[in-house]
């Protein structure tokens, strides 16, 4: 049987056998980071770690930071232990919202069959470009291409039969890279991964998987379907042993939309003051409401999270009368959620906001809304103070236009202790 590492890894043209491989997964490298080397470009060659304070975790590392063993989810304490030269900058949605848009653009230029999986990840269906653009990989090595040239950044790309193999072959040539699994070495390039490569294997169905002796995922193939099914039930063992046998029939499916658009932050230091709690829902407001926006949508539902210092975690949401995207009434619905809790003095760890129930907003046909608690008159106002703030940001990064209550003072302190109000528009930045 042959190993998947004899499959070559493609860096520039291709002319490789991609017959019948019509799926690809197009993978950035590093995004936020990369991103944020882009803007800073003396980062070039340095760790650079995305994310929180000293308790919160790592959004994106950059290459540099992971050969010191820096990962996505691990705790910014733990990264820094293991990379302590490494240059941490904040999260900048706004940013990434809008590169993610570039890149989706130059896929959607290649093929209307684009399904985005997140703001870095996408798959492709060409089946129906090659004629006007030539083979899989062909068209591969062009969406590289243009990454580079028109946005600076790169990506990995996958190219297969199917999503499930394209998507594997996208992380195995990471990064910059092009990896094609021909459609007779599909089982050859499977095979030989562990089973924990396959879609619906975590930790509790891996550990059945190894008390069965499964170790690959040719393992899992050879293993009769009824000896699954008593293991892992009917459902997961079909599911799995079809995929273990190359067999993934889904479709891609362009029209899909997320279901959220969240942000959270575990604080530095446990908060108990009301005004703290809404100055970070200030913060979570601004980063939703730039992402709604970026992504063309508008919310029916807002939601907050609190975590409390025993790490006791509680959710509440709120379902509008009318489709929003405004940055103003998802704060103030923000507030009016955590208020209802009545909370006395709580300890808080982590504050996080969200919307969902998403539409676009070409498709909502109620008049959106702006601020509830403004004037007809001025709902236009704050919509293009909104969008205004969204170019600004998009451009210069996160930090170039604020609310004035978010700016420190030189002592370090927030601007004011007060609750900010939903209405305020004291921007500074600029």
């Amino acid at each position: 049987m042959g190993r998947s590492a004899d499959l070559p890894r493609t860096a520039g043209r291709f002319d490789g056998d991609d017959a019948g491989c019509s799926m690809l997964h197009v993978d950035m490298d590093a995004f936020f980071a990369s991103v944020e080397i882009k803007k800073r470009p003396e980062l070039r060659g340095k760790p650079v770690v995305v994310g929180g304070g000293q308790r919160g975790v790592v959004a994106a590392a950059s290459y540099e930071a992971r050969r010191f063993g820096v990962y996505s989810a691990m705790s910014m304490s733990q990264a820094l232990r293991r990379c302590p030269a490494a240059v941490v900058l904040p999260p900048d949605r706004a940013a990434y919202s809008a590169a993610s848009a570039q890149v989706m653009a130059v896929l959607r230029d290649i093929t209307p069959l684009v399904e985005p999986l997140s703001l870095d990840e996408a798959f492709l269906d060409v089946s129906g470009a090659t004629r006007g653009q030539g083979r899989p990989g062909v068209i591969a090595a062009t969406i590289r291409r243009r990454i580079v040239e028109q946005l600076g950044l790169t990506c990995s790309v996958g190219v297969a039969p199917t999503k499930f193999v394209a998507k594997l072959a996208s992380a195995r040539c990471k990064p910059d890279g092009m990896l094609v699994v021909p459609a007779a070495r599909v089982l050859d390039f499977l095979h030989p991964l562990p089973v924990t490569a396959l879609w619906g294997v975590g930790a509790r169905t891996a550990e059945t998987l190894h008390r069965l002796g499964i170790r690959t995922v040719g393992d899992l193939a050879e293993t009769p379907l009824d000896t699954l099914r008593r293991s892992v039930g009917s459902s997961a063992a079909e599911h799995l042993s079809a995929l273990a046998h190359g067999i993934d029939p889904r479709p891609v499916q362009p029209d899909e939309v997320e279901k959220s658009i969240s942000a959270d932050r575990t604080l530095d230091v446990d908060v108990t003051a009301e005004a703290d709690v809404c100055r970070e829902l200030l913060r979570l407001s601004e980063e939703v409401g730039t992402r709604v926006r970026a992504r063309g949508f508008a919310a029916r539902t807002v939601g907050i999270k609190i975590r409390y210092a025993d790490f006791r975690t509680v959710t509440r949401v709120r379902t509008l009368p009318a489709w929003t995207a405004s940055t103003g009434e998802i704060y103030e619905t923000a507030v009016a959620l955590y208020r209802s809790l009545d909370l006395d003095q709580p300890r808080i760890r982590l504050v996080g906001v969200k919307c969902e129930a998403l539409r676009e907003t070409d498709s909502v046909h109620e008049q959106l809304t702006l601020d509830l608690s403004a004037e007809p008159a001025e709902a236009p106002v704050r919509r293009g103070a909104d969008l205004a703030v969204d170019a600004a940001r998009a451009r210069f990064g996160a930090a170039a236009v604020q609310p004035g209550t978010l700016l420190a003072t030189p002592s370090g302190r927030p601007a004011q202790s007060r609750a900010p109000r939903p209405d305020e528009s004291d921007i500074a930045g600029l």
